[in-house]
């Protein structure tokens, strides 16, 4: 997963959205930025200057004082606002340079607070934040109106899109214009007044719903814990597990007790290896319950509002559905070739799992348990499968899934592939001790860009995994590198203890430094161009892309290495991995499909009052959800399309981007292997490192030869092609 936003095409346009670089934060030295407007009559507070350090700057964490936010936020919204009518109001011609380039650089103060103020509603979500956000978000989304429904400012992008000299523009310029007008009309910009106003109530509300939904999910993470206190039901768990369960009670004072938190990265592994069945039942209930507890933090009133509030906006701005109006600037472009992808794979998926839960019965029934296989018994059961099937234990492999050895192993592939050389620093701000910063050097030692890494859960921490990018890469007649973060929930083990996670959570950590990887390739001129500021249905492809390093064995035998023996992995073991590759997707792909199918039904059902649960059921029963199996993001805690805009009818981008990755996958393994300089020069100069310059169709038949070849998506799934 990713967050997003980048200079004034996000900050005033897409403000609010889920995105993956969280804001640009490099002042400029050009005369738009020397003829700033100033606020005479207020201080510059410390969160609105530029960042000091080496670098160009890096974030202050440590001049962050949370009682100023508001009073900061207010202060950096009055100098975009006048930035925004210094530009509007410029009395000589509209041209690219004094309106498109200078509103690149608008609102600086303001992104760097937000970057700054984003990590914490992510990361350190504790204390007043909470309360903070609530105040600042409606605050951001009032602004963003301001300045789509600045007329003046609108005509003055329409007459450099319209112009005779547009079409002597570079083309990444053409294209910067082009979605810079786009994304006006788009928010409203052409609306009459009386319907921005409307507009503008619509967007504020959302604001709010947005940031009480996420709080809401963040307190059934936080409050609902599951406690064990008897040893006996500990049976089945790895040490490593039961360690980190410890460690995880100790932390909140339980000492001699072992603790299950509400996050995936300690209920898949519980499900997954614990024997006790009533256990595994309550902690499945506590997980996929956050946010429909029927309490004072159910999400389901909040939802409602939301999808109405969506489908009247689209209407507003003359869309019929809010499937269609997000879906528009994507590579799928509507709802119904989006969902003819998923459906393409639906029915595969769902025949898969059949076979993979009558294997879990027939292990179930041979053992004599007396049961019917449940969703809290489906991990677990498939491990057993796995075993019979393939002699694979992945209590075997998991010892020598160390976390750092395998962060060790990801920045070797990328010295591989793109000639990076990472330096750990130890003398610049961190916002939790957690945190560490690496200075990233290409095969010159010179300097690319930082990479934060913030692997650990903890209090005020949302679940999860995602990218941030504190500042983008950009090239305006000064070279600004990037900077980059990862952020985890691993729990860790006892003090000194090494880390060891699973076989998906090493590949989401992989998955996730692809989004790095993207942000640091990046080699661009404008900011909003850099990195991962491309289509939501292409953005995921560099990540899931560098997914396929983990699993090769240049990678493993150097960094899998056993964590007592320091052995690597066996050779044996690593062939049973490669065997099971399939194995399990038809869980995988039905548990994700399913919520990414139920995201755009909601979306596509229009102005209509929504009973969330019940809309939920009754999409899953008319799709022939298998019983054994729940959507991998319930409705009530669905993040990714009611924490923000950002993936809202749009859940079907991963499986999009998984085609173009399934397809790239193939050219690497036709060529020899992942490590073929060829393909990864492609994959660098097509993909990771022009951003959204060109179309990522374009960008995607460079790198390919050709346009995607979706059957590699079956192939990679073990499906059927036909």
């Amino acid at each position: 997963m990713h967050q997003t936003c980048s200079n004034i095409l996000t900050v005033f346009v897409l403000l609010g959205q889920s995105c993956l670089a969280m804001l640009q934060a490099q002042e400029s030295q050009s005369s738009i930025q020397k003829a700033r407007p100033q606020v005479a009559s207020q201080r510059q507070l410390d969160l609105l200057e530029l960042w000091p350090g080496p670098f160009g700057g890096v974030p202050p964490w440590h001049l962050v004082r949370a009682d100023e936010f508001i009073e900061s936020f207010d202060q950096a919204i009055l100098l975009a606002e006048q930035e925004i009518t210094h530009i509007a109001a410029n009395p000589m011609p509209a041209t690219f340079e004094n309106t498109i380039a200078a509103l690149e650089h608008a609102g600086q103060p303001l992104q760097r607070l937000q970057t700054i103020f984003d990590v914490h509603s992510s990361n350190l979500n504790v204390g007043p934040i909470p309360d903070i956000e609530r105040v600042v978000v409606p605050k951001l989304s009032e602004h963003q109106d301001k300045v789509i429904q600045n007329s003046a400012l609108f005509a003055r992008i329409a007459a450099v899109y319209e112009s005779d000299t547009y079409k002597s523009l570079d083309k990444d310029q053409q294209r910067l214009t082009e979605d810079l007008f786009k994304q006006f009309v788009r928010q409203g910009a052409k609306l009459n007044d009386e319907d921005k106003q409307r507009l503008s109530k619509i967007n504020k509300r959302l604001a709010t719903l947005f940031t009480d939904f996420s709080q809401n999910v963040l307190a059934d993470e936080q409050s609902y814990v599951t406690w064990i206190e008897s040893k006996e039901q500990l049976a089945g768990l790895p040490e490593s597990i039961i360690s980190a369960m410890a460690a995880a009670a100790a932390e909140r004072e339980q000492s001699g007790k072992w603790a299950v938190l509400n996050t995936r990265s300690s209920m898949e592994p519980f499900l997954t290896y614990a024997a006790d069945r009533t256990l595994r039942e309550k902690v499945w209930r506590t997980y996929y319950n956050r946010g429909d507890n029927g309490d004072e933090k159910d999400n389901n009133a909040i939802i409602s509002e939301i999808l109405k509030l969506r489908a009247v906006r689209a209407k507003l701005l003359g869309y019929a559905t809010h499937a269609h109006w997000r879906l528009e600037p994507q590579m799928a472009k509507n709802p119904d070739t989006a969902m003819g992808l998923m459906m393409k794979v639906w029915p595969k998926a769902v025949a898969r799992v059949r076979e993979e839960v009558a294997d879990m019965q027939a292990i179930a029934n041979s053992e004599g348990a007396n049961i019917s296989i449940e969703p809290w018994d489906y991990r677990y059961y498939a491990e057993k499968v796995r075993k019979a099937k393939y002699d694979l234990d992945f209590n075997e492999v998991k010892p020598y899934l160390q976390l750092e050895k395998l962060r060790e192993g990801m920045m070797w592939a990328s010295e591989q592939l793109y000639g990076f050389q990472y330096r750990q620093l130890n003398d610049l701000p961190v916002f939790h001790p957690d945190v560490r910063v690496f200075e990233v050097l290409d095969r010159d030692g010179q300097h690319v860009g930082l990479w934060y890494f913030d692997p650990y859960a903890r209090a005020g921490k949302r679940s999860g995994a995602w990218m941030t990018d504190y500042r983008a890469q950009e090239n305006m007649g000064q070279a600004i590198s990037p900077i980059v973060s990862n952020n985890s929930n691993f729990v860790k083990g006892q003090p000194g203890e090494p880390v060891l996670i699973s076989w998906d959570d090493a590949e989401t950590l992989f998955h996730e430094f692809g989004h790095a990887l993207h942000g640091l390739n990046s080699n661009v001129r404008y900011p909003s161009q850099s990195g991962t500021n491309v289509a939501r249905d292409y953005v995921e492809f560099p990540s899931q892309i560098n997914e396929h390093w983990l699993s090769t064995p240049e990678v493993l035998n150097r960094f899998a290495v056993h964590v007592e023996t320091g052995q690597p992995l066996p050779a044996e073991l690593l062939q049973k991995i490669t065997r099971a590759a399939t194995f399990n997707q038809g869980f995988a792909t039905v548990e994700y499909l399913a919520s990414a199918l139920v995201d755009m039904k909601l979306h596509l059902a229009g102005d209509v009052n929504i009973d969330p649960d019940a809309f939920e059921r009754k999409a899953l029963d008319e799709l022939g959800m298998p019983r054994e199996i729940v959507m991998r993001h319930r409705t009530p805690h669905f993040s990714h399309i009611f924490a923000d805009d950002g993936y809202s009818a749009g859940y079907y981008s991963y499986l999009w981007s998984d085609a173009l990755t399934a397809d790239a996958a193939e050219a690497f393994e036709q060529s020899g292997g992942f490590y073929d300089p060829t393909v990864a020069k492609r994959l660098h100069d097509y993909v990771m490192s022009v951003g959204d310059t060109i179309d990522p169709a374009e960008g995607f038949r460079n790198f390919r030869g050709r346009d995607v070849d979706t059957a590699a998506l079956l192939r990679k799934r073990g499906f059927p092609v036909d």
